[in-house]
């Protein structure tokens, strides 16, 4: 019988992403498929590397250094988590491979998908695992919905997908430099929130990832305000089936809590949460007025990002460099579909023209 997995984890930044992820790493869960260890976090300043363990894991007693490095070429950490903003994401993830660290780095994982094939040929390089945490991607929510949709054909033959993430967030009181305004940070609401509804589109309109999924056309509009995307709109057709995605994003309103709607042949299902990324629960409903309507709930501790944190210790434990879920062909498609919304529309980063 094979023994559960021990990780021992360097968590990089300290803003909110990483202060969820370390509260769900350490939830106890009988369930758990591997134990997970905050053995370390690295931080711009040791001030705020203390702060954040004290408020985050006051009853633990990791080490914090007060840069990156340290983090990265400490011979106790396993796993790096890299929770920065986007535009570092390449930058980090390099230096941690060169320390030979398996890596989670948050979403989007790069600005474009130069940089992502960057990385992941120096992993390779290197032999360490990488992934991309689009954490929503291993809920069993989602992989339930699949089944239902690809295998089971729940609703019939799929015809359109709607998908929404928005947020309120209040851009225009920001100063400058906020990530949510730079361009140079990765600004906009399309690699924040709208890889989300994308995400959404591609797994419910195709049963297929990364080099095996149909290649769907896309059209795309984007509101800009100085050269950042505040909403985005596009669609996705598949000229195999003329399934179609009708996707959206923005930081101007906040979402339904209906947010995602797929239609088929036989009916219709509604999925519902707190969020786009954090599905709670969908709703079938049959065309057919004899047939019952059905609820499917998924109750769950925390917030759910243990999910894609069991599924990455497994890997490693099993000698992958990939995950099967979210292998690195999957995240160079999402990123070049992201490039081609962001290239046509015009919204640009300074690193595009490296």
């Amino acid at each position: 019988m094979t023994s559960v997995p021990t990780i021992r984890w360097g968590i990089i930044g300290t803003g909110w992403i990483s202060t969820e992820v370390v509260k769900d790493l350490i939830l106890e869960r009988p369930d758990a498929k591997a134990v997970h260890v905050i053995q370390a976090i690295g931080c711009s300043s040791l001030s705020k590397g203390q702060a954040f363990a004290k408020s985050t894991i006051p009853h633990l007693s990791p080490t914090v250094y007060g840069s990156y490095a340290e983090c990265y070429a400490d011979p106790n950490v396993d796993l790096i988590y890299i929770g920065t903003p986007h535009a570092f994401h390449k930058d980090n993830c390099l230096e941690a491979i060169q320390h030979g660290k398996h890596i989670l780095c948050e979403k989007a994982f790069t600005l474009n998908a130069r940089e992502a094939r960057e990385v992941f040929a120096a992993a390779k390089a290197k032999g360490v695992f990488i992934m991309e945490a689009m954490w929503t991607r291993f809920f069993p929510l989602m992989q339930t919905l699949q089944r239902l949709l690809h295998d089971e054909k729940i609703i019939g033959d799929i015809l359109r997908v709607f998908a929404d993430f928005g947020l309120n967030m209040d851009v225009k009181s920001l100063g400058p430099e906020s990530r949510l305004k730079n361009k140079a940070l990765g600004a906009g609401s399309l690699l924040d929130v709208g890889i989300y509804s994308l995400t959404w589109g591609l797994l419910c309109l195709d049963r297929n990832i990364a080099d095996k999924a149909e290649k769907p056309k896309v059209v795309s509009l984007l509101s800009l305000e100085e050269g950042v995307d505040m909403t985005s709109s596009f669609l996705l057709l598949y000229p195999s089936t003329g399934r179609q995605g009708i996707l959206t994003s923005t930081m101007s309103v906040k979402s339904d809590e209906t947010f995602a709607r797929i239609e088929g042949s036989k009916g219709t299902i509604f999925v519902e949460g707190p969020g786009t990324s954090i599905p709670s629960r969908f709703k079938y409903v049959p065309n057919n007025k004899d047939e019952k309507e059905k609820v499917f709930e998924f109750e769950k501790p925390g917030a759910g990002y243990y999910y894609e944190a069991d599924a990455v210790a497994l890997d490693i434990q099993a000698g992958r460099t990939e995950n099967a879920v979210m292998p690195w062909a999957e995240t160079i498609r999402v990123m070049e579909i992201m490039d081609d919304i962001r290239y046509t529309n015009g919204a640009l980063f300074p690193q595009d023209a490296e």
